[in-house]
């Protein structure tokens, strides 16, 4: 089972890193409204662009954690806690303007997964 954390953990990275990096003035099928960018997604929800660096550093910090806590597993607990969090605020802002359901997915896929990691992490499996 810790090679499936391991995984969990990488993917978790390697997606943030394309959203906040690669993808960042891309258009994708699970941006926020009809949202062509990142700052236009912020935008949709009724965010700053203040907001927007601040949840992106934010995010990944706690992907790089996250990865680093293959290594360092103290930093899982803080890590995992907080990708969980800003998940669920991303779920949040799609619920606030109406997205359908599936532009969630991702966010929601990434809150399930530091989820994972928070039980694994706590003992609960």
């Amino acid at each position: 089972m810790e090679y499936v954390i391991i995984v969990i953990k990488i993917f978790i990275f390697v997606s943030i890193i394309n959203v906040w990096f690669v993808r960042f003035n891309k258009s994708t099928s699970w941006r926020g409204g009809e949202a062509l960018s990142m700052k236009e997604e912020f935008k949709n929800y009724g965010l700053s662009e203040t907001m927007m660096y601040l949840v992106g550093a934010l995010k990944v910090l706690s992907a790089l954690a996250l990865l680093l806590s293959i290594w360092v597993p103290v930093l899982t607990l803080p890590a995992a806690t907080l990708m969980a969090v800003l998940m669920a605020g991303a779920i949040s802002m799609h619920i606030k303007i109406n997205d359908p359901l599936r532009s969630s997915f991702p966010a929601f896929s990434f809150l399930v997964l530091s989820l994972v990691l928070l039980a694994f992490d706590q003992g609960w499996f």
